[in-house]
């Protein structure tokens, strides 16, 4: 944890936050601090700064607090995944939390499992909570949207081109002819396929919708490990 992430519910008044459970538990075991000392801390949509720990017990930890700085700016970017293993998303959720992706739409496609779609991974209480572990690794405070979409054809073709408006559209492909452009630093919705990749009618599609079929060399990634790759690539 490289920021302590404040809820709005933290601060009961002005200049002060209340702490317990987990980000207390932090605080005593990782950073093994003590009255006096300062945190790096940032309030859920707001700004970062610093805490002053003015007391710390063992069932709360109260802050006086100062925040005086913005926090990094977001990608411009849409990403659109087909929904993964449900342990997988986990750990994708952070990543895109973390790497300050504007919006998340978990999508559906041929290769993907009806039952990823009964998951309790996307309850929205959940992926909140993993969304969270990734803004406080990347001292962040500002949630990425997330949308759910479990039909692919009425998505792509009713609801994606208005999604992807005024952004240079890219579907990562293994058989693509293009490799991926590096750091284009500009508005981009980017398709990635789930394990296997997009079929090809889904390729097709999504080349009818405006976007272009990329690829990341001849090795075949995981999902997980393509996400960083083509977002650090298209991102410097």
């Amino acid at each position: 944890m490289n920021l302590l992430l404040l809820m709005p519910d933290d601060c009961p008044e002005p200049g002060l936050a209340r702490l317990s459970g987990r980000r207390l538990k932090h605080v005593q075991d990782v950073h093994r601090a003590k009255p006096g000392d300062s945190l790096r801390i940032g309030l859920l949509g707001g700004m970062t700064g610093t805490g002053e720990i003015l007391s710390l017990s063992r069932d709360e930890l109260v802050l006086s607090v100062r925040l005086d700085t913005p926090p990094p700016d977001k990608l411009p970017l849409t990403l659109l995944l087909s929904l993964p293993r449900p342990k997988m998303l986990k750990r994708i959720l952070q990543t895109v939390s973390a790497m300050g992706v504007s919006r998340l739409v978990l999508m559906n496609s041929y290769r993907v499992e009806k039952s990823f779609w009964d998951s309790p991974w996307l309850d929205q209480d959940v992926m909140r909570e993993q969304l969270i572990l990734g803004l406080e690794q990347a001292r962040d405070t500002v949630l990425p949207d997330v949308v759910i979409e479990p039909l692919f054809k009425p998505f792509v073709e009713d609801r994606l081109p208005a999604l992807s408006r005024n952004s240079r559209c890219f579907v990562a492909h293994p058989g693509a002819e293009e490799r991926c452009p590096v750091a284009m630093n500009q508005p981009i919705t980017l398709a990635i396929g789930p394990e296997g990749g997009f079929i090809p009618y889904e390729v097709e599609k999504l080349v009818e919708a405006g976007f272009e079929a990329v690829h990341l060399g001849p090795r075949i990634l995981r999902v997980e490990t393509a996400v960083t790759a083509l977002v650090a690539r298209l991102f410097v």
